[in-house]
């Protein structure tokens, strides 16, 4: 990979956490998982956060871990959350890829569990809503869209090749 960060935005179960790891897999690369990161500096879940501090506070966390990113990091592989891409230029933090979904297949990829633990997909007609909301703001805040419906060695080499450009 070359000195800048590889940034993967995309809707809630479109991939991200399994094609950063498998980007490290790949290349060695150092994984930050902005959702994980606050989560572990908050000693709380998304899904606490949210409850106890609201959406707002949860912003402003990954508007500064944003921002730390793009002051500090080289040669990484970041996967975002869901909703950073409407709050927070990600451009800054290094090459984008969009991670492209419909919405039909991201259900049929969650689990009750992983539906669970994400507090915006509560209510399916709202996370469809939302995902429609968030759909043209992914596809302007990318360099690439990628489709994600491939296997994943498919979408990895497709980064990887466009990381080397």
């Amino acid at each position: 990979m070359n000195s800048t960060n590889c940034v993967l935005i995309g809707f809630m179960g479109s991939g991200k956490s399994t094609i950063a790891r498998a980007l490290h897999k790949a290349n060695s690369a150092l994984i930050l998982d902005s959702d994980s990161m606050i989560e572990n500096n908050e000693n709380l879940s998304i899904k606490e956060i949210f409850a106890h501090y609201g959406e707002t506070y949860f912003r402003d966390l990954e508007s500064k871990f944003c921002t730390f990113v793009a002051q500090n990091v080289r040669n990484a592989i970041i996967s975002t959350g869901g909703g950073m891409p409407m709050f927070c230029d990600v451009k800054v933090m290094g090459r984008v890829f969009f991670l492209h979904l419909e919405f039909e297949e991201i259900l049929e990829r969650l689990s009750a569990e992983e539906t669970a633990k994400r507090p915006l997909f509560q209510d399916k007609d709202s996370a469809f809503k939302l995902y429609q909301e968030r759909l043209k703001t992914y596809q302007n805040s990318a360099h690439y869209t990628i489709n994600a419906n491939q296997s994943i060695q498919m979408i990895t080499q497709e980064i990887l090749e466009k990381l080397c450009i």
